[in-house]
């Protein structure tokens, strides 16, 4: 049965909406063999068994309608008009019930939502995030200022409505822009983090950490990228693009060392509290430049074994590219969100002497149109 979804034509969240799931995975399949086949044979890819309400990041934009009353929802693409939505077929259930409270509690709080045109009002966006293996809830209301009239008594009502909410945190965006949280932000209850189990390891995620939106899938793609890298115990590993360190601390109990080097400081250290909270000592975190880093590590004659790569959606860059080729390593695992990218930075290292051995896709976004893979590349030996 494929559920229907009454705002697919003005939101455009969900390009696959109205399509069966079987129908979107052959889709998705046949995009990933059409840019990737020739590099080597791709795997089947791996669906999700309930492909609704995986989210577990819930975003929601507040608006008044014309005749003012207040309206929560999505931009319509390409706009900053609000569409109001009631049930998101692949937002977490328990959060967008949160978002609901929060919009029926505004008017006995005297609680404007703010205008983008005048920067008259208070309430922009309302997020939360929640664990799926922990159950913690963290609800971020972001304001056009610092002061929430009432709060304490605010967030008693929120708890009272729903008392799974561990922590709920000020963000005041005042700027003109399309960014959804600004850079002020403090807890006014709870620790202003919430945590997380993934792959066996427990993981901190704060406002602005990245985390991976869809957990049951991510441990599926997760378990395929250490199933490619054929791990023994022996192994020094690079994680770059490591972020809060997820892939380089699942991946630990089966290497000797783990580097993992990210650029976001405050990623970093997450990452370390991460490590330090699962009593993980065979991994080091560096803040900097990975490309940066795997050159320095090869101008010292060091080796790394394994390289995993999680890059953005851009892909990577040449420069990265080469200094993945310069340190040698005997193993890529490469994560894509971007298949077209892949296909760019393949054709690349495969011209520098890598070989692709396995490809699989793994869908952690049913009904949109982006597809993750992963993907083994071992050094091409003469």
């Amino acid at each position: 049965m494929t559920a229907k979804c009454t705002v697919t034509k003005k939101c455009g969240g969900c390009q696959y909406q109205g399509i069966p799931y079987q129908e979107q995975l052959k889709r998705k399949q046949k995009q990933e063999e059409t840019l990737l086949k020739k590099f080597c044979k791709v795997e089947p890819i791996i669906g999700m068994e309930n492909p609704y309400y995986y989210r577990n990041k819930v975003h929601s934009v507040f608006d008044r309608d014309r005749r003012g009353n207040v309206i929560s929802g999505i931009y319509e693409a390409n706009t900053h008009h609000v569409i109001p939505v009631e049930n998101c077929l692949i937002e977490d259930q328990k959060s967008q019930e949160i978002i609901r409270t929060i919009r029926q509690m505004l008017k006995s709080f005297k609680i404007k939502t703010y205008d983008e045109d005048t920067g008259y009002g208070l309430l922009r966006h309302v997020m939360v995030r929640r664990g799926f293996q922990t159950g913690e809830i963290m609800v971020i209301l972001v304001l056009g200022s610092p002061i929430l009239p009432s709060k304490n008594n605010f967030v008693k009502a929120l708890r009272k409505a729903h008392p799974e909410i561990t922590t709920v945190i000020l963000n005041v965006n005042d700027k003109k822009t399309s960014m959804v949280l600004g850079e002020w932000e403090k807890p006014i209850y709870g620790k202003g983090y919430i945590k997380d189990r993934l792959c066996g390891c427990t993981f901190r995620i704060s406002p602005k950490s990245f985390y991976q939106v869809n957990p049951v899938q991510t441990e599926r793609l997760y378990q395929t990228a250490i199933e490619y890298a054929g791990l023994t115990g022996k192994e020094t590993v690079i994680d770059a693009y490591c972020g809060i360190g997820t892939i380089g601390l699942v991946a630990a109990k089966y290497v000797k060392k783990v580097i993992g080097v990210e650029l976001n400081k405050d990623a970093v250290r997450d990452a370390r509290m991460n490590a330090k909270d699962n009593k993980i000592t065979n991994v080091e975190f560096r803040q900097g430049d990975a490309g940066e880093f795997m050159v320095k590590m090869a101008s010292q004659g060091q080796k790394a074994d394994v390289v995993f790569m999680d890059p953005p959606r851009a892909g990577s860059d040449q420069k990265f590219l080469a200094s993945v080729v310069k340190l040698g390593a005997e193993k890529i695992v490469y994560v894509s969100c971007n298949p077209v990218t892949l296909k760019r930075d393949l054709e690349y290292l495969v011209k520098c002497g890598y070989e692709a051995k396995r490809i699989r896709p793994v869908d952690m976004f049913p009904f949109c149109d982006h597809v993750e893979t992963v993907m083994l590349l071992t050094q091409h030996l003469a």
